[in-house]
């Protein structure tokens, strides 16, 4: 019998606590530990249309990148979406574990699975966190045949599946690139001092736009979700690996918020 802790266990033997940035909230959140788990959805977020559809599609056990719980709650009611998302799996007993900063690190997470969806090649981890093996760091910088803004900037809309891009233009053209999965733009001078000509991340603020046309470096803000999504699969193929009598699903209902007009 597969349980909630031997799932949880196995998860964090890939991407372990101690990757996650100390403010994050990871590992088991909600429900209980020694639930049978037959079924297992995977997405991005932990929100109520996933945590409906986990119940819908029979599974004991929702596993996503973002956290169900982040800030500290001071109640638990059907009065704000995560108080109902938690009364939900509760009344259904369903449990939810994340992965979150320390799944943009591990190996294998986030960001390598954004370097090998973007196509890039020789990627190292730029300035690892914690010193070991399989402790990896932030961001992936790598290489990529010489090309315009433009054209890379069409290859990361498509394979990414971007409705749109917002970009800064430092004029220079694309080789050596920077990538970081979700909101990394504070990571901009990281990139630069790397030697990138190019970073690619999500949720860039104006002034990092600024930040990037002074440093000279191209600055593609690709969206939260679009950069994060990939890593699902790769959630769901090790979950498969780890506990083969066990069904994981895909979310197909998991989507960005966001809409392009």
């Amino acid at each position: 019998m597969t349980t909630v802790t031997d799932v949880e266990r196995a998860l964090l033997a890939w991407a372990p606590r101690e990757l996650a940035e100390d403010w994050d909230n990871v590992g088991l959140l909600c429900g209980r530990a020694e639930r049978e788990v037959t079924r297992i959805l995977v997405a991005l977020d932990p929100f109520e249309d996933a945590c409906r559809e986990a119940h819908e599609r029979g599974a004991e056990l929702i596993v996503t990148h973002h956290p169900l719980i982040f800030a500290p709650l001071r109640a638990v009611t059907d009065r704000d979406g995560v108080g109902r998302t938690i009364l939900f799996l509760a009344r259904h007993d369903i449990a939810a574990i994340n992965l979150h900063t320390n799944l943009d690190r591990a190996v294998g997470g986030v960001n390598d699975v954004l370097a090998e969806t973007l196509g890039l090649r020789e990627v190292s981890v730029l300035a690892p966190k914690v010193a070991g093996e399989g402790m990896g760091g932030l961001l992936r910088v790598g290489t990529v045949k010489e090309t315009t803004l433009t054209e890379f900037a069409a290859q990361v809309k498509e394979r990414l599946q971007c409705p749109g891009l917002r970009l800064s233009d430092a004029g220079r053209s694309v080789h050596r690139v920077a990538i970081g999965g979700g909101a990394c733009g504070s990571e901009l001078w990281d990139a630069h001092d790397a030697g990138c000509d190019t970073f690619v991340t999500a949720d860039v603020k104006y002034n990092q736009f600024w930040d990037a046309r002074e440093l000279g470096i191209n600055l593609i803000d690709a969206g939260h979700f679009e950069t994060e999504n990939p890593v699902c699969e790769a959630l769901a193929a090790y979950l498969r690996a780890q506990f083969p009598a066990v069904t994981v699903l895909l979310s197909k209902r998991h989507a960005s918020p966001i809409r392009f007009l």
